[in-house]
């Protein structure tokens, strides 16, 4: 035994691992090791009995040699596990001083919060029991902390229990289950914090460090829509360009196809700064991606040709765009030459250097367009429906509405007015938006591109519209006021804007596809290609003429539903000042 174990146990590295974090993965290590040590000292006194070597050998000695060898180095090693979570804090700081813990959620991140908490003993914090909505979890206990009741019991819970903060551990709960939950915990006087949703878990394993203050990303009035890690698995070992590499959308695109492992990521951008920006922090969290940067304007054809010849991309995600609905209105000709001509440029580029795959980012302001803004991006769609046609790749066509926190977004505007003291500015009381968090648009984009065959047009399920005065009173809440403390001022609807956005054009037809939250939309076919390119030619030139009226009526008759500054009147004043209440 003293021969053959040590050797046994060596070669299946039990030796080699680090107690103190063992799981019940090291355990089944155990038992394999022991497993086989047992068997080996079998054959050898099998082999002794038939070679007369041992006169007699009694075989229940092998039986208890298993179990005892079992319980001393198992128990030996399990003891270290058990003394690491049990060790006294340090510093000399009692128990009592740390903050009293409630967790939201008896499931798997639960558990890892739980576990997290005890390992980090310096963070001060100390779990006390559980709340989920599992009946058969109720009363039991989990990790040696009580299931203390439902989540609708939390404010009982944190009296009962002395609670100083609140972690919400569920990741996929929907915004109303998130918003009860908070509202409840200020009502109770107790901090609250939650764990980063399904698409921020992508990429690595949670820890308390990653607990943060409920946002009002977490708040969207629907369900989380499931996130799967293997969305964008057909771009492994592929050239990827992504044009927009600096902005909001075009950053976080880069980020989730670094996850993916291609071969080289190509940031193309016009905006030196935050193309800098966006390449340190893929530097920093993937060291080992290649990735290059490219200051390059889309509008400049001859340049973004060259650029294209030299990468060779496999595929490309084009993010580049003007989006401010209000400033393209003052400026049409830019939003023409960026967002229409300068898509015309990538989709030549493209399918000159051989690209397979094409993925447009849209916008649902392309529906039925009232603005400049969502006229180019609906010309873009036509130029890369299109280029799919004339060149049998699968170029495509990605809509959807608002994302939450990007630059220039609403929700920075109201934090600053918030942080300001008021009042929050709003357009009409009326006004409603699709919303969706950045990780999750760009997860169901990638997931989307993978779909493309080439010319569809999808469209993002965002459930229900939002309106924005909603969204305001759920930031104010978060900020620790209520709607009553900050006065919300409406301005009038300004030039371009609609009360509501659409998805898709009246009379489309909607299908299903593989990815539930990924809708395939049929709108009527864009024109040949011979007209398709004599229409961007003539809105090339008007845009170079710098006449508003030109440029709309160029427009205009391209898409016969576009009609310059189409908006309703808004029947109350511009500067009217309305105090939101709890019941609007």
């Amino acid at each position: 035994a003293l021969v053959f174990k040590p050797v046994i146990f060596y070669s299946l590295g039990m030796y080699g691992r680090v107690w103190r974090y063992a799981s019940v993965r090291d355990l089944g290590g155990v038992v394999l090791a022991v497993s086989v040590s047992s068997v080996v000292m079998g054959v050898f006194v099998a082999a002794g009995t038939l070679t007369r070597y041992f006169l007699e050998f009694s075989r229940s000695v092998l039986v208890m040699d298993w179990l005892l060898t079992l319980v001393a180095a198992g128990g030996l090693r399990m003891s270290v596990r058990v003394i690491s979570e049990g060790q006294l804090w340090p510093g000399g700081r009692k128990k009592t001083d740390h903050k009293r813990i409630l967790v939201a959620g008896a499931g798997d991140a639960g558990s890892i919060v739980v576990r997290e908490m005890r390992r980090n003993p310096q963070l001060g914090m100390s779990p006390v029991a559980f709340l989920d909505d599992d009946r058969q979890k109720a009363g039991k206990r989990m990790l040696g902390l009580p299931i203390v009741g439902p989540l609708s019991e939390l404010g009982v819970a944190v009296e009962r229990h002395r609670i100083d903060e609140v972690v919400i551990a569920m990741p996929t709960a929907p915004g109303s289950v998130v918003r009860a939950l908070t509202d409840t915990c200020r009502q109770a006087g107790v901090t609250s914090r939650i764990v980063p949703g399904m698409f921020e878990l992508l990429e690595g394993q949670l820890t308390v460090s990653r607990l943060r203050e409920v946002e009002i990303a977490d708040l969207l009035r629907r369900e989380h829509l499931a996130g799967r890690p293997e969305a964008a698995v057909y771009l492994a070992q592929k050239r990827v360009l992504v044009t927009g590499a600096g902005g909001s959308i075009g950053s976080e695109l880069c980020r989730q196809i670094a996850l993916a492992n291609p071969s080289l990521l190509v940031l193309l951008g016009h905006g030196e700064n935050s193309l800098f920006e966006a390449y340190a922090k893929l530097s920093e969290h993937f060291p080992r991606l290649q990735a290059e940067t490219i200051v390059a304007d889309i509008r400049d054809r001859h340049r973004l040709t060259d650029c294209f010849r030299r990468v060779r991309p496999d595929v490309v995600f084009h993010a580049a765009a003007h989006k401010h609905v209000p400033l393209m209105e003052e400026n049409p000709e830019e939003a023409i030459t960026n967002n229409a001509i300068g898509t015309r440029n990538v989709v030549d580029s493209a399918i000159d250097a051989g690209v397979e795959r094409l993925v447009l980012i849209s916008t649902d302001k392309a529906v039925a367009p009232s603005c400049m803004m969502g006229a180019s991006k609906r010309v873009a769609e036509i130029i890369v429906r299109d280029g799919a046609r004339r060149s049998g790749k699968a170029f495509s066509v990605v809509r959807f509405g608002n994302v939450l926190g990007s630059r220039g977004s609403v929700i920075p505007t109201f934090k600053r007015q918030i942080e300001s003291g008021g009042p929050i500015t709003i357009t009409h009381p009326d006004m409603k938006r699709f919303f969706m968090t950045i990780p999750e648009a760009v997860h169901l984009v990638l997931q989307a591109g993978g779909l493309s065959t080439g010319g569809e047009l999808f469209v993002l399920n965002m459930g229900e519209a939002v309106t924005i005065v909603q969204l305001a009173e759920d930031l104010i809440r978060l900020s620790g006021l209520t709607p009553l403390d900050v006065p919300i001022v409406f301005t009038g609807i300004r030039p371009g804007e609609k009360l509501e956005e659409l998805l898709w054009e009246d009379g489309a037809t909607v299908e299903p596809t593989a990815h539930p939250a990924v809708l395939s939309v049929k709108e009527p076919e864009p024109a040949n290609a011979v007209e398709v390119a004599r229409a961007v030619h003539s809105l090339a030139e008007e845009a170079a003429s710098g006449r508003a009226l030109r440029i709309e009526g160029a427009i205009s008759r391209w898409l016969p539903g576009y009609v310059p500054h189409l908006h309703p009147r808004d029947p109350r004043p511009a500067g009217v000042e309305r105090r939101a209440s709890h019941d609007s």
